[in-house]
């Protein structure tokens, strides 16, 4: 690398570091006037961001209020600029600063995440859904090896994640303009599913063990894995046990494909 070539990827870093701190030092050489510019782009380039999080993330702008959601994101771009060639990265873990930032509505962080899991499915690759017909006929001859390993392909993207908050009702209610006026804390844990439904991104809310099975199988894990997994710790479990375990991932599996969620399998 030559002196010329150090010192612009030395200016170069000195620009950034002004950009994303305002506290850092200027580039060498700098005048008044080019110190005066840098504060007009170092707030023309936190507006771009911020505008960019205020439209990825209507929903929970609107639901968490428009200034507290201003600071969350001003702390947000402060603290992770985005690497990307695209603003829309900037969105990125913005679930992760809420959950900091709205300590006592840990909801805004499960809304954040949904928005954000869904903004990427609209670009996920196209599928086309396995359906309960399609299936029962694929698997008509198993034998019961056959099912022990059998894996499943999920829709593109498709994810989950365990709750503890009614986003579906969280959901309805800003599709209308305005927070819930319920309750939106669940009785108990339950698993949001998301995943894309044809050209539309949508989520469902299930019982909580979707959670770890949909991980487990998206994981590579066998029908038998997600049975032992059912079954639980015991060592001995009676055949009462297993039989039950095996309902349940039946139901499971039902679910799954009722939803679309399963595109194909391998035996």
């Amino acid at each position: 690398m030559t002196d010329v070539q150090a010192t612009l990827g030395e200016r170069q870093a000195a620009f950034l570091r002004a950009i994303f701190d305002e506290r850092a030092p200027l580039p060498d050489g700098w005048s008044n006037r080019q110190a005066a510019g840098m504060a007009v782009y170092r707030g023309n380039y936190r507006s771009a961001l911020l505008g960019s999080l205020a439209e990825t993330f209507e929903r929970t702008a609107l639901y968490a209020g428009a200034q507290p959601f201003a600071q969350a994101s001003i702390n947000h771009v402060i603290k992770h600029p985005p690497s990307g060639w695209t603003l829309d990265a900037v969105g990125a873990g913005f679930d992760e600063t809420c959950a900091q930032f709205f300590v006592g509505n840990p909801e805004i962080s499960e809304l954040a995440w949904l928005e954000w899991t869904m903004l990427d499915l609209a670009t996920a690759p196209n599928s086309v859904p396995m359906d309960p017909a399609a299936f029962g006929a694929a698997t008509a001859q198993f034998a019961d090896q056959d099912w022990e390993q059998l894996r499943i392909d999920f829709a593109p993207r498709s994810r989950s994640r365990l709750v503890q908050y009614d986003l579906s009702a969280i959901w309805r209610a800003l599709s209308g303009g305005a927070p819930p006026k319920q309750e939106v804390t669940l009785s108990a844990a339950q698993t949001c599913l998301v995943w894309r439904e044809g050209e539309r991104p949508t989520f469902a809310l299930a019982e909580a063990d979707h959670s770890d099975a949909f991980a487990a199988m998206q994981g590579g894990a066998t029908y038998g894995d997600l049975i032992g997994m059912l079954v639980g710790d015991d060592p001995h479990p009676t055949q009462e046990t297993v039989q039950n375990a095996a309902m349940r991932g039946g139901a499971i599996l039902g679910r799954w494909l009722q939803e679309g969620i399963i595109v194909a399998i391998n035996p």
